[in-house]
């Protein structure tokens, strides 16, 4: 088949295109390649994927439909869409809250609008995110929960997507899934994230800040796992007009300080330590309830924080030195 892959330069998207290029598929690229962080990144990225067979690369912002709406009579070839590109970071939502509505709320639409003109289309897979349960005390987080009181802008425009995608459904029967991803990390990973943060901090001598002493707890998933899901969800085509939106995480509760404690093993250095409030932005804790996409998929995530982190922190290394 052949893919249309947003945020192709993107770290869980390098991942993703990785996967799909290795088992056969055709995979056509887009990114803007924009300075959020550190372009040379995302060049890098981009030139693993140039040099694998059948990738193919489109420099455009998915929020401009002059150039995003004409590939529906240019690339009527492609059957499926991995829709990850969009404006991340909880906090930086409160310095440039235009972004976001921009890429996540605009982007999406325009995505939605090339979907539904591509006519051999068979499902689109779309980047949800965890941060849409807000406040939620009831654990593990499940689809079922409400997901009405975001507590920051960037989940409010990832909320947004999911509405605007069930409307496209119900009015236009486009086969739809979003994935709303827990908290994901690994090699290639981004410079705004805390592993990279903490193992930057951690080798430069810097203090690192844990809020409520390092007690807060994410859902920690390793990104090889997540692409296994994403795959799993591409492959099992939503119905036309029954769009849905799945879970995908690690279903393990890790404390960041438990987090950092691995880190700072594979690192070999120790943390200098600063606790501090938790901001408003950050909820306590996330936890996903993953059995809907294991009944689908059979999506089994297998990749602990020993294992994850060792593997993160050998590819940082080797990245800090230039390779």
């Amino acid at each position: 088949m052949t893919v249309l892959l947003t945020g192709a330069a993107g770290f869980i998207g390098m991942h993703v295109a990785e996967s799909l290029l290795a088992r056969g598929e055709r995979v056509i690229g887009v990114d803007s390649l924009n300075a959020y962080y550190d372009v040379r990144l995302k060049q890098a990225r981009l030139a693993r994927l140039e040099a694998m067979p059948g990738f193919g690369f489109i420099n455009a912002d998915i929020a401009d439909r002059e150039a995003m709406l004409p590939l529906a009579a240019a690339q009527v070839e492609v059957t499926r869409i991995v829709h990850l590109a969009a404006q991340p970071g909880v906090r930086y939502s409160l310095v440039d809250p235009f972004a976001y509505v921009e890429a996540n709320v605009m982007g999406h639409l325009v995505m939605l609008e090339l979907a539904r003109r591509l006519p051999r289309l068979e499902h689109l897979v779309y980047a949800s995110s965890s941060s849409v349960y807000g406040g939620n005390c009831k654990l593990p987080f499940a689809e079922s929960d409400r997901v009405d009181h975001p507590v920051s802008l960037y989940a409010a425009t990832k909320r947004a997507g999911e509405l605007i995608s069930e409307s496209y459904g119900h009015l236009f029967g486009l086969p739809q899934t979003g994935l709303r991803f827990f908290t994901v990390y690994g090699p290639w990973g981004r410079p705004d994230m805390a592993p990279w943060m903490f193992a930057e901090a951690i080798l430069e001598g810097r203090p690192i800040t844990l809020y409520d002493g390092g007690r807060l707890k994410r859902d920690f998933t390793f990104v090889s796992d997540i692409v296994a899901g994403v795959l799993g969800c591409l492959d099992h085509p939503a119905p036309a007009n029954a769009p849905r939106v799945l879970n995908i995480g690690n279903h393990r509760s890790v404390e960041v300080r438990r987090f950092v404690d691995v880190l700072e093993e594979a690192l070999g250095r120790q943390a200098v330590v600063v606790d501090a409030p938790r901001p408003a932005t950050d909820v306590e804790e996330t936890f996903a309830d993953i059995e809907a996409i294991r009944a689908l998929c059979g999506y089994e995530p297998s990749t602990p924080i020993e294992v994850g982190i060792p593997r993160f922190a050998e590819w940082f290394l080797s990245w800090r030195k230039g390779g």
